[in-house]
């Protein structure tokens, strides 16, 4: 649910007006119905109160651009050269995205030069040495089954003007960024800069967080991948905290500051006993705090599985100065071996004896191959993100609603992040699910 529906921007930015064929007219004769109109739309909100609500004050639905191919299009594909980098940390289905890019320009419209920037943002730089790479169908054929990215990735910012000077001198008219909320935040001053400077040049993003943390983004690529892994190490942990008396199995998850990944690992294997996200706050200590729950569970049960964000109790480690990583993000206290620490220092101090098992996938899951499903989401969201940089839209996104694909602008994107509302469908059925109580004094 949105709620500042009425400040969100939706026009999507161009770089000018239409006036060449679709190459794909030209391939299929019965293509026509397939292009998407430019008044096409559909409603950020459409639940029953907001429609009543815009009604009775008469006030415009919000509505996205709908994506998809235009019958127009503003470059001419045999003159046109692309570029497409890849930001942040890894993700499944990152090389799944750039595979689907190539082939999409290449063989759909016919574009013939395409230029990978090696290691993130430094690949636009002089001094770092990095290479382009030439992006061929053939180069690409088989990179989905691959983890990671062949480009290459790095984090932290970089010199907007000599990013744009690298645009300028190439002359790239199209930049696919494949990133998170820091790579949409540079793509946005990128397209700022390329406008000042009265460049032709498309900045298409393709949303990547393996947290599913972006704002107006229903759910990002890899985040299936990441949930279906991250239960099997729950499975693990449980059959672990089954096979000891007193046994504790406690799984350590991605998600800096949303947890979806821990809510939906959760409700795929339903063997979880305590869920623990960065948007609900707990107690450690105290007659309803997390130890004493534990202990009532262990008591009543003899196992327990738990799952924790790694951004889940960051309040722990408030007075600890554990500085920013090359991004400009705060390092996070490392949740899982604290909870390792106190559960162990508090059961050894009631006497209790218990046997705790510790897994923390994180590094190994991010780095996997897409699954099935990512396999075909990366697909549509890379043909829908050349759709439109073809058709000289800039400054956006590609996104998901109501299972719709549309544009998002950059800016409407990155006002705020993505979290899990306590008060969710979601989350009461983690809590349905779990049986947890509430964990605070």
């Amino acid at each position: 649910m949105l709620d500042f529906v009425d400040s969100i921007e939706t026009k999507i930015a161009s770089l000018g007006p239409s006036k060449i064929d679709s190459p794909i007219l030209s391939k299929r004769k019965d293509v026509s119905r397939h292009f998407v109109a430019e008044n096409e739309r559909i409603m950020v909100n459409i639940t029953q109160s907001y429609i009543e609500e815009c009604i009775r004050n008469k006030k415009s639905f919000l509505s996205f651009e709908v994506a998809g191919p235009r019958q127009k299009i503003y470059f001419d594909p045999s003159k046109l050269k692309c570029g497409v980098v890849t930001c942040g940390g890894l993700c499944p289905g990152t090389n799944d995205v750039i595979r689907a890019l190539v082939m999409e320009l290449y063989h759909v419209y016919g574009v013939k030069n395409i230029y990978g920037f090696q290691y993130g943002l430094e690949g636009f730089i002089s001094r770092y040495g990095h290479p382009l790479v030439e992006l061929t169908p053939e180069r690409v054929a088989s990179i989905h089954e691959l983890g990671g990215t062949i480009l290459g990735t790095s984090r932290g910012a970089q010199d907007i003007g000599e990013i744009v000077d690298t645009l300028d001198r190439l002359n790239i008219g199209i930049l696919f960024m494949i990133g998170g909320d820091g790579t949409l935040r540079a793509a946005a001053k990128i397209s700022e800069e390329v406008l000042h400077r009265g460049l032709k040049c498309s900045v298409i993003a393709i949303p990547k967080t393996i947290d599913n943390d972006i704002y107006l983004v229903e759910k990002s690529f890899g985040f299936d991948t990441a949930v279906e892994k991250a239960t099997e190490a729950i499975r693990a942990a449980h059959t672990e905290a089954i096979a000891a008396y007193n046994g504790i199995g406690l799984v350590k998850l991605m998600g800096r500051y949303s947890g979806f990944i821990a809510a939906y690992a959760t409700l795929g294997l339903r063997e979880v006993n305590f869920t623990l996200i960065p948007e609900v706050d707990f107690d450690l200590e105290g007659e309803h705090g997390f130890l004493e729950a534990l202990r009532k569970r262990l008591k009543k049960r003899r196992h327990a599985v738990i799952v924790v964000a790694e951004g889940a109790g960051q309040k722990f480690f408030a007075d600890q100065d554990l500085g920013t990583d090359p991004s400009g993000n705060p390092r996070l206290g490392d949740i899982g071996k604290f909870l390792v620490e106190k559960i162990k220092e508090y059961f050894v101090s009631i006497k209790m004896p218990i046997t705790l098992k510790y897994i923390d996938p994180s590094y190994i899951i991010r780095s996997l191959p897409a699954n099935a499903n990512d396999h075909v989401y990366c697909g549509f969201l890379a043909q829908n993100a050349v759709h439109a940089g073809m058709r000289g839209k800039t400054a956006m996104l590609v996104s998901c609603r109501h299972n719709v694909y549309v544009h998002v602008p950059i800016k409407a994107a990155v006002i705020k992040r993505k979290i899990i509302n306590p008060n969710s469908t979601l989350w009461f059925s983690v809590l349905e699910t779990t049986g947890q109580p509430r964990l605070k004094n």
